[in-house]
């Protein structure tokens, strides 16, 4: 069943792009976004709803001419116009009653104890003797609209303004005199209830210092409850946090191993499982060791202050496929011919204005830049175009770029290019590209491809404008205001001026005199240059600037940060440079086998991510076939990239980027790939026979899963007698009826059966002297950590948990 885009669709029916993803929503189509595919059932029913003609209505189309060439058909509905209606005439306001409520007057509340008198009437108190009431003559109402007065025979006048403000008047006199009517009652049940209340108001005083009782004695304050601190500095020794909690090291691993951490005397542990750990002791942890997330991590923005930025685009491909000719091509400049045998030396970044939007390249001289910045957790691209030529089709750099936009999760477009040649073929390249997990949009799948031709320019603004669009569904934005967080794209020591950093900022704004870190390098911008060499103030989100100032030269991918001061970005470079010191010392290997087999955190499947290289095409296809069989339920093995060749260092920062091995077979590693996988740690295993290959990545995914507890009882021991020990609580004697009974094991409480305590022993005596472990026939005397509570003839079991490795079903 063919399917169509959903703004294609959209332009079809003369709709915007937004709009028509909201009335598709509303009618019941499930789309997210414009670049969704809708099935042709789904497209009649839009077709049907959004472009059918109703009564009334009439269908206008107009044939707009793009900029770029081509036309296409807007259509448009025009409602008729309506038949004009008579306008009613104006209804005339009816008086109000005098018997409704004025609002906004002011109601006296009733007396407390005493309920409020019914509210008066609005209208004129009758006329006493001589033709006046208490308050003075009532005047004459006026005569309701329509009405003749009595005692008249001529027609009432219809109502004019004078006469409803008349009307108006008349009830403001009423309602006055109402108010005064309930003040002069308020006033005369106040004034009694206040000559019956007691008249001694204001007492002496000598009666003041009789009737007043004697002042209470102040309580004693209660003694705060002490706040025992213990302060680290960062990672904390298992042997350093029981110094500091005043504990036993052996009964702060025996917790740590409750708490699922193994650690020995010596090893590190994290500042939230020490903090743990400590509140069993009553202990509150500070960590005062320096935090440098609180000078960097500055407070989120709200979400208004977000503004949509300019997306960031890095261009990837084989080589001499004409990645930076199409970058040429789009900046109207000249670069390629500044280049040494037309090969990008160094990595550019150019900023291309689209109407009044722009759009940030980064132009990569291969792949480690690119997964380098990704290695150490950096994201400085929204959207990878892969050029691939149209001539030459998919070749192996092509297939690793893949690999690497694949690993980093980034949305591709993939530009054809040199379709003007004769030997071009489109067609063939999209076919190719489906092998590689890519599948075009003309095929079903979600793969924009575009055909360009950068030396003659054509398709350059199709490509900017799916660009554009794929940036829009994203909703990319960034908050200027706040203080600049970039990446560093390229550094080099330059003679005139020092050190000099490409850098890309991502957030925020970098000013001219910011004081930045990145890395353990540190410095103050003193200038900046843009990709023309022009001298700029500033550098918005998403902007690519030249910095000059730094104290040295930093790497690529060094995550940069502008912080308030010279002397913050000093002491966070130092403590980096600290850290790295640190590191030097004890060495770590990022990856590797027998780092897998004790990995055993997260949740779900585990996944066991392998970079395949082998000698023939064949042999790649048989071994990964293998390797995918292997895969059980609980864990995965996941070949993100299988290639033909020797071991190369862009497989080894790959695997470094993504935590993979690299396995190779019937191949071996280069110079260059065994000197980067010494030095980023990187697992790297070569096989002849298959049949090792499986065996090695089994006993790996094996590594993976958490090992088996198998629990083994040592003996049981009855208890015969309880003892009361002075400070030291209830001690059992005990009769072992069965194994022995160590005392470095755990045990358990028996009572008819029932566990009711699981724990360590406290202590274990034969005499008075301390023993480490009774056989069978023995007696002996025990204490329980923390239990008291042991009864005759309860049975004390003694245990031991052992690991195993675990095995795959």
């Amino acid at each position: 069943m063919a399917k169509i885009r959903a703004y294609k669709l959209a332009e079809e029916l003369g709709l915007e792009r937004t709009e028509f993803v909201e009335k598709a929503q509303a009618l019941g189509v499930e789309l997210k976004s414009p670049m969704a595919s809708l099935d042709e059932k789904e497209a009649d029913l839009l077709r049907e709803k959004l472009g059918g003609v109703k009564r009334g209505q009439q269908m206008v189309e107009r044939r707009v001419e793009r900029a770029g060439g081509g036309a296409v058909i807007r259509r448009r509905k025009r409602v008729a116009p309506k038949k004009e209606e008579p306008v009613p005439a104006p209804a005339v306001e009816p008086e109000p009653s005098a018997e409704e409520p004025t609002l906004g007057e002011p109601v006296a509340p009733p007396l407390e104890g005493e309920v409020p008198a019914p509210a008066v009437a609005a209208e004129p108190e009758p006329a006493a003797v001589g033709g006046e009431t208490s308050t003075g003559p009532a005047p004459t109402p006026a005569p309701a609209p329509g009405r003749a007065a009595p005692g008249r025979r001529e027609e009432a006048a219809p109502a004019t303004p004078a006469a409803k403000r008349q009307r108006k008047r008349v009830r403001e006199v009423v309602n006055l005199r109402e108010q005064e009517q309930i003040a002069r009652q308020v006033t005369g049940r106040t004034l009694r209830r206040a000559v019956t209340m007691d008249t001694r108001t204001v007492p002496s005083p000598r009666r003041r210092r009789r009737d007043t009782p004697a002042p209470r004695p102040a309580a004693a304050p209660k003694p705060k409850p002490t706040r025992r601190v213990a302060r680290v500095e960062g990672v904390v020794s298992v042997a350093e946090l029981a110094r500091l909690l005043g504990a036993k090291a052996a009964e702060v691993q025996a917790k740590l191993m409750a708490l699922g951490t193994m650690a020995s005397l010596n090893q590190t542990i994290e500042v939230e499982t020490a903090r743990k750990l400590a509140e069993s002791y009553g202990f509150e942890l500070e960590d005062v060791g320096f935090r440098e997330e609180a000078y960097l991590e500055a407070e989120q923005p709200a979400a208004g202050d977000l503004r949509p930025r300019a997306p960031v685009v890095t261009v990837m491909g084989h080589v001499d496929h004409g990645k930076t000719s199409l970058l040429d091509a789009m900046r109207k400049t000249d670069v390629v011919a500044g280049e040494a045998g037309g090969i990008t030396q160094h990595i550019g970044a150019y900023q291309v204005s689209v109407g009044d939007k722009k759009v940030t390249f980064i132009d990569t001289p291969g792949h480690e830049a690119f997964t380098l910045m990704r290695a150490r957790g950096a994201r400085a691209t929204d959207i990878v175009v892969l050029v691939v030529a149209a001539t030459e089709g998919i070749m192996p750099q092509t297939v690793e770029a893949i690999a690497h936009a694949k690993a980093a999760e980034v949305p591709i477009l993939v530009a054809i290019n040199k379709c003007d040649l004769p030997a071009a073929n489109p067609a063939q390249v999209r076919q190719r590209l489906m092998e590689h997990g890519l599948v075009p949009e003309e095929f079903g799948g979600d793969i924009i491809c575009v055909e360009v031709s950068a030396l003659k320019g054509t398709g350059l603004d199709k490509l900017l404008e799916m660009i554009l669009l794929q940036a829009e569904v994203q909703e990319l934005r960034a908050d200027p205001e706040r203080r600049a967080r970039g990446i560093v794209l390229e550094a080099r020591l330059d003679r005139g001026r020092g050190p000099v950093a490409t850098v890309l900022v991502q957030d925020g704004t970098l000013h001219q005199g910011d004081a930045l870190v990145m890395g353990p390098i540190q410095g103050r911008v003193r200038a900046m240059e843009n990709e023309r060499g022009e001298r700029v103030k500033e550098a918005p989100p998403a902007t690519p600037v030249q910095v000059i100032g730094l104290g040295d030269v930093p790497e690529a991918g060094q995550a940069v940060h502008a912080v308030e001061s010279e002397r913050v970005a000093r002491e966070i470079a130092e403590h980096r440079t600290a850290q790295e010191r640190g590191r030097e010392v004890q060495p770590r290997p990022a990856q590797s086998l027998e780092a897998l087999f004790a990995q055993v955190e997260g949740e779900g499947p585990k996944e066991l991510l392998v970079v395949l290289k082998g000698d023939v095409h064949g042999s790649v296809e048989a071994v990964r076939d293998a390797l995918q069989k292997l895969s059980t339920d609980d864990v995965q093995v996941k070949v993100i990239h299988a290639g033909v060749g020797a071991i190369s260092e862009s497989d080894v920062m790959l695997a470094k980027a993504s935590e993979a091995v690299v396995v190779g077979f019937n191949v071996r590693p280069d110079s260059a790939a065994r000197r980067a996988a010494e030095g980023q740690g990187v697992d790297l295993r070569s096989y002849s026979i298959i049949y090792e290959l499986t065996d090695e990545v089994r006993k790996a995914m094996a590594g993976l899963l958490p090992p088996k507890l198998e629990e083994s009882v040592l003996g049981q021991a009855e208890v015969r007698r309880i003892f009361q020990v002075p400070r030291v609580g209830t001690v059992a004697g005990c009769y072992v009826i069965e194994g022995l009974i160590r005392r470095s094991a755990r045990a358990r409480l028996l009572r008819d059966g029932v566990q009711v305590w699981d724990g360590r022993l406290a202590s274990l005596k034969r005499f008075k002297d301390d023993v480490r472990e009774v056989q069978t026939g023995f007696e002996c005397g025990m204490g329980l950590e923390g239990y008291n509570d042991i009864k005759v003839s309860d049975v004390i079991e003694v245990y031991e948990v052992k690991e195993a490795p675990a095995t795959l079903e």
